[in-house]
């Protein structure tokens, strides 16, 4: 016993044989016998597991075999240990002399006769006569009652309603065909060389059962691709995840990018770039004063009667498609949409970043360009409508800040603000109606033709002279 040496026998360590109490000390399994493995099904035993546990045991019994042991005569699942690499020995052989003389333990008819479903029926029929050491053939049947457990994940004969003493009792009596375990849940999970050599394992003639070293080359097609044992396997799967690791991480790190792209882009839309880019950051936004600035106002005339006379969805429908328009010309030009409300559209040039004086004409270019956009636009449910658009212009201080934190907008503030609403508001449809000082800005860049339209009294200004944008050097317009 202290000579057998092998990776897939359990090492006898020694014995203790001080009367009465004799123990066997064999090396300890911290993974617990294969009965035990089975039965947990928290422990999930793929193709490769089980594979790798058939391998152990084949080397195991071959090298038992080929000992001096000859046989192992008690080979069953429970006598089956599994160490911390998940290698599988076997246990619970030779010692035959010291085993002699051992007290049978009380136990009852069901238990008993339990213990007996991975003996052979030839050793069966001999009962107390059989030789405690069993036989070569005896072994290769309780590897194949082995076999059906490991695929079975259940007691052999689990599907059998018989009582134990009854099945073995038709063990015995050498039926044809003989009573053997009901393997139809078998049949659906385990490969076809399993199956084969499974039946021809449990062979009611001696004779016809093959040897281990047949059992093995019977087996080889489970060990494809694999490796001699579950540690190798599971090295190289980790081998394998580790060369796929490094494209996984940049695959995702890929998409985590696109995402954020995603979201900067639709809080770009929201507040300018320079500001967004502070509030990512976690920088505080601090209020800021801008010296000149132009603001655009513009609405629909006559929106509240198209309003009443179509649904709702067709009037977001209407303000959705005359939008997405304006926001593809103002692209072309050094302009910020500020927010749209209702049917009204704002727009202002020379914030967040300064341009100097081209901020006035900036917003003059974009104007033109959104009124000789709109000679082309159809509203889809009144195809024959021509939507007119009503524009104020005007420049002057302004102060910008972000306000809120849920949903927080980009603002403006001023009294520039207000002139600028009002210029709209105190306009003609179809008309472009400029304030003084952004009229003065626009003589200093050129290029621009404005009419005076004459002292126009303003809330809080008084009377102020305003003008008509008419005309601009056509190659202003961008786009």
């Amino acid at each position: 016993m202290r000579d057998m040496r092998h990776d897939n026998v359990n090492k006898f360590i020694g014995a203790c044989v001080d009367h009465p109490h004799i123990c066997v000390l064999m090396e300890y399994c911290p993974k617990g016998s294969l009965q035990d493995i089975l039965e947990n099904d928290d422990i999930k035993l793929d193709h490769m597991f089980l594979a790798s546990i058939i391998n152990d045991l084949l080397k195991g019994m071959i090298y038992l075999h080929s000992s001096e042991m000859r046989s192992h005569g008690n080979l069953k699942s429970s006598n089956c240990v599994v160490d911390n690499r998940w290698v599988l020995q076997i246990t619970d052989y030779g010692l035959i002399e010291m085993k002699k003389g051992q007290l049978e333990e009380e136990e009852s008819d069901h238990v008993h006769y339990s213990r007996l479903f991975w003996r052979a029926p030839e050793l069966l029929r001999l009962e107390q006569n059989a030789p405690p050491e069993g036989s070569v053939k005896g072994d290769v049947y309780s590897f194949s009652i082995i076999l059906q457990e490991i695929y079975a994940r259940a007691p052999p004969y689990h599907h059998n309603e018989e009582e134990p003493k009854e099945i073995i009792s038709r063990v015995k009596a050498g039926l044809d065909p003989p009573y053997r375990p009901n393997v139809s849940d078998v049949n659906e999970v385990a490969p076809e060389c399993v199956l084969l050599t499974m039946r021809s394992c449990w062979s009611e003639d001696p004779l016809d059962r093959p040897e281990f070293l047949k059992c093995r080359e019977m087996l080889k097609p489970m060990q494809e691709g694999l490796k001699s044992n579950i540690l190798d396997n599971m090295i190289a799967l980790m081998e394998r995840y580790t060369n796929n690791l490094e494209e996984l991480v940049e695959e995702k790190t890929e998409d985590l990018k696109k995402e954020k792209k995603k979201i900067e882009g639709l809080l770009h839309r929201m507040i300018p770039p320079s500001i967004a880019g502070d509030l990512m950051k976690g920088i505080p936004v601090q209020p800021e004063i801008y010296d000149s600035v132009t603001m655009f106002f513009s609405d629909i005339v006559g929106f509240t009667a198209l309003s009443a006379a179509s649904t709702p969805i067709q009037v977001v429908n209407m303000l959705n498609d005359l939008y997405t328009m304006f926001d593809a010309i103002i692209d072309n030009y050094d302009v910020y949409k500020v927010e749209t409300i209702g049917d009204a559209y704002m727009l202002v040039s020379g914030l967040p970043l300064r341009n100097g004086i081209n901020h006035a004409g900036q917003i003059a270019s974009s104007a033109m360009h959104l009124l000789d956009a709109l000679s082309t636009f159809k509203v889809r449910h009144l195809p024959e409508k021509v939507l007119q658009l009503r524009v104020g212009i005007h420049t002057g201080p302004c102060l910008a800040g972000v306000v809120g934190l849920t949903m927080p907008r980009y603002c403006l503030f001023g009294d520039t603000v207000s002139v600028a609403a009002r210029m709209e508001s105190s306009g003609l449809a179809l008309k472009i109606h400029v304030g003084p000082e952004c009229h003065d800005l626009l003589e200093q860049i050129g290029g621009y033709t404005m009419e005076e339209r004459g002292p126009m009294e303003m809330q809080g200004k008084g009377n102020i002279t305003t003008f008509w944008l008419l005309d601009q050097d056509p190659s202003y317009k961008k786009g």
